[in-house]
């Protein structure tokens, strides 16, 4: 075994550093001869955490002329530099990230000079042999990111100079201002017509004739793309092309072989195969070309890095938290989906239908402009390119759309109970903890789901419209989502049938819980009589009884006891809840 270990690059996003610091690199640059092949402009929307900006900083020092000295340094043991290409270390490049700019519409101007400001001035001073005498100087008087832009690119231009244009981020003003309320017509007034965002990008779109002779532009959202799209109809969208499928994220091929390496670094007491199991529903599923279903799937990124990193601190024992409070936060930033949802929601919004069903159908949009998000499918599609939902084929003409994993399924239970909070309907954490524990370790079945039942029948007197089979569902699936102890798994993994809630013990993280349960729901009218009830009960028991039979639940319940619970609501009134046994 090894004492030299490589460093986990989890949270780094300069390439430079990732190369000299000799930290494991999942190597990407297999894709640029295809990059190069595309069109010149090319704009790759992927869900946040994916390691857009490692992936960014490593094209950016490949096309680099100032690190052409240093290219067998930084690239001479990965694929490119085995085969380089002849645009290595030919451009003078210009990074902006937007992410750093303020998104509040009465410092939008401001801030986005500011920014280009700081990094033109960096591009001249770095790039001052290349350039002309004077130029770092006459740039300064002009006024603003437009007219600085304008004349940098004609001067590059008079010099027979390349510019390689990334921008980082390039949707950031668009996400803050879709999640504030109101905003919508100021916003409009940015991206169209003299808008001063839409100059901006009308200017980059002018310099491509000059000397601006590539653009990577990144984000997580096609938004602001539509609403500029005259301003900058010369890029191409390859979000959704089924050959850059890969090029951020982790195959399985790619987390296996990162296993195999720190196993040989570290005593793990898991085998690569163990491991895989722990972190395949929390980090992968995520499908981003249609033509790709089925065949490769892909595990975010920074999530896999956090795992590793944790596992082998902690003595190469699972981490008892599968999501770092960063990414916490950075699904925070979607709250705004929620409000989006229910602005526009009929009887049961997207989101509801989608946590209830386990699915929802649609048409998958390349873009479409802000004003339109309310329709159906370009909220799905949102939602897709946000992370929150994934491609699962097809169904009846229109893709079919899940939720990938664990990690975003906590995610929208989170906010379908703070929606539910936002109408007075107070959970008790203190009491939820309690009912959790009690639950997984002396098996107090009944309380819990009866605290369930009152909360449901609280909100739902509340919410008259929201009543039905899909938010009995919901409900129930979003609230007991939230037990630390359980993974709930759905449909398709379970063989038999449709359970409606396997709580999965999770027994590696908590080795001395007792409790495990699968749950049939089921549901009648408030008008119904006895006799549906009793019908509907005997059903839930046949089917609990199969589904205790498949080969999911009887792998994974290890040492604990599996209860069957049957739980009937005639209305909004749990009428039904047994252990079968």
């Amino acid at each position: 075994m090894s004492n030299y270990r490589k460093r986990i690059p989890y949270g780094m996003m300069n390439f430079v550093d990732v190369r000299k610091d000799n930290c494991y690199f999942v190597d990407k640059t297999r894709f640029i001869p295809t990059m190069e092949q595309a069109n010149k402009f090319f704009f790759f929307i992927r869900p946040r955490r994916f390691g857009k900006s490692l992936t960014m900083s490593m094209l950016q020092h490949y096309y680099d002329v100032l690190d052409k000295d240093k290219f067998d340094e930084l690239y001479g043991d990965l694929y490119i530099g085995k085969h380089p290409t002849e645009e290595r270390s030919s451009y003078l490049v210009i990074q902006l990230n937007f992410a750093v700019v303020n998104a509040e519409l009465n410092n939008y101007r401001r801030s986005l000079d500011a920014h280009c400001n700081t990094e033109f001035n960096y591009f001249c001073d770095v790039y001052a042999d290349y350039l002309p005498k004077g130029l770092k100087e006459e740039m300064n008087k002009k006024n603003g990111a437009v007219e600085q832009l304008d004349y940098l690119y004609k001067e590059c231009k008079k010099h027979d100079l390349k510019i390689y244009l990334f921008i980082d981020e390039y949707d950031h003003f668009t996400n803050k201002i879709l999640s504030e309320p109101g905003c919508l017509d100021e916003y409009q007034g940015e991206t169209h017509g003299t808008g001063y965002l839409r100059n901006f990008f009308d200017t980059i779109k002018a310099g491509t004739y000059s000397s601006i002779k590539r653009c990577f532009v990144t984000g997580v959202s096609p938004v602001t793309m539509d609403d500029l799209t005259s301003g900058f109809n010369i890029g191409t969208n390859y979000s959704t092309s089924p050959e850059f499928n890969e090029l951020v994220g982790f195959t399985e091929e790619d987390v296996r072989e990162m296993l195999d390496y720190y196993r040989t670094t570290a005593e793990f007491h898991h085998s690569t195969d163990e491991l895989i199991e722990k972190m395949k529903p929390w980090y992968d599923n995520y499908c981003f070309a249609e033509k790709k279903y089925g065949r490769t799937t892909m595990y975010n990124s920074n999530m896999v890095l956090y795992f590793v990193d944790n596992y082998i601190r902690n003595g190469c024992e699972i981490p008892d938290r599968m999501i770092e409070d960063n990414i916490r936060v950075d699904y925070n930033k979607l709250r705004m989906l929620i409000r989006k949802d229910k602005e526009f929601a009929h009887d049961a919004s997207v989101i509801q239908t989608l946590v209830s069903q386990g699915y929802i159908t649609g048409e998958l949009k390349t873009g479409f402009p802000a004003e339109n998000v309310g329709h159906p499918d370009n909220f799905v599609s949102l939602l897709y390119y946000f992370g929150m939902l994934t491609i699962d084929g097809t169904s009846r003409g229109k893709t079919r759309f899940i939720i990938p994993n664990q990690v975003v399924r906590e995610q929208l239970f989170n906010y379908l109970l703070e929606t539910y909070d936002e109408v007075d309907l107070k959970f008790s954490s203190m009491e939820k903890n309690d009912l959790n524990a009690d639950l997984a370790y002396d098996g107090k079945w009944r309380e819990y789901f009866q605290y369930i039942a009152d909360c449901l029948s609280t909100y739902a007197s509340q919410r008259d419209k929201m009543k039905g089979e899909y938010f009995v569902h919901g409900f129930t699936l979003a609230m007991t989502a939230q037990n630390r102890f359980y993974r709930p798994e759905s449909e398709k993994d379970t063989q038999g049938g449709y359970a409606d809630i396997f709580l999965l013990p999770l027994t590696s993280i908590y080795k001395d819980m007792l409790h495990s349960y699968i749950i049939e729901l089921k549901y009648a009218k408030g008008k119904d009589s006895d006799e549906v009830v009793a019908r509907l009960r005997e059903e839930a028991i046949a089917q609990a009884n199969r589904y205790a039979d498949t080969e999911v639940v009887k792998r994974n319940v290890g040492h604990t006891t599996l209860h069957k619970i049957v739980v009937v609501y005639r209305g909004m009134d749990m009428v039904v809840c047994e252990d079968v046994l």
